[in-house]
């Protein structure tokens, strides 16, 4: 994989509180290489070492758009939700900012045939078709086309497994993540000093709490974004 210089800003990190990491009681061991030190109870990220993957990240993005792969951005807390629609419907990207359905990558073909049965009542909607039933079979279909457009509107267009998953937030969407470590999909993933930093193929430490963290975040999945976007 071809190095490349990209625009990360360590004084714009560390004014927006990146570094900050959990409490000392509550951290991973496994997070230590990910440590500098500690500060009033509190762990201090190693931004170096933050920046070093964040520029692989970039890397392993440019490398795997111009290839024409297949993303999928993944982020349900409240404090993303709606930087990950932005940023995935920018970069034709696929996300899920609602929650993960257990099984949806491991058990594709049964997220498949879901995604056929939403097309398909959205279909059935758009055409009326639905009015024309009875009223209890209508309002029986209309909740499930609800329920299917909740869960599963941002992936509608998927027709196969992606093939790299940018995860937000670890703790937050841990299954999403086992699920791709199970079927071998590599993964970028955001994680905070009580993660685990092992699961993932690239982990970004960052600071999960802090709502200025999370914008200084944004902007890295905006700049990902843009860089599939290119191709």
């Amino acid at each position: 994989m071809t190095r490349r210089y990209w625009n990360i800003n360590l004084e714009e990190m560390m004014e927006a509180g990146v570094h900050f990491g959990h409490g000392t009681r509550k951290w991973n061991p496994r997070m230590t290489p990910y440590i500098s030190s500690k500060r009033k109870g509190i762990h201090i990220t190693n931004l170096t070492r933050t920046a070093r993957f964040l520029s692989e990240a970039c890397d392993l993005v440019f490398d795997a758009a111009s290839k024409g792969k297949q993303f999928l951005i993944v982020g349900t807390k409240n404090k993303v939700v709606d930087s990950v629609a932005s940023a995935a419907i920018r970069a034709w990207c696929h996300y899920v900012n609602k929650k993960w359905l257990g099984g949806m990558s491991t058990n594709w073909s049964t997220t498949e045939t879901r995604l056929h049965k939403f097309r398909d009542l959205r279909a059935e909607q758009k055409k009326g078709r639905l009015n024309r039933l009875l009223k209890r079979d209508a309002a029986m279909l209309k909740r499930q086309l609800y329920h299917l457009q909740t869960y599963l509107s941002r992936i509608k267009y998927m027709t196969g497994l992606p093939d790299i998953v940018i995860i937000v937030d670890q703790q937050e969407e841990y299954t999403a993540l086992r699920e791709c470590v199970t079927l071998g999909i590599p993964t970028i993933c955001l994680i905070d000093t009580n993660c685990d930093p092992d699961l993932a193929d690239i982990s970004i430490s960052a600071n999960d709490d802090v709502i200025a963290s999370i914008h200084s975040f944004d902007n890295f999945i905006h700049n990902i974004t843009e860089i599939i976007a290119i191709f």
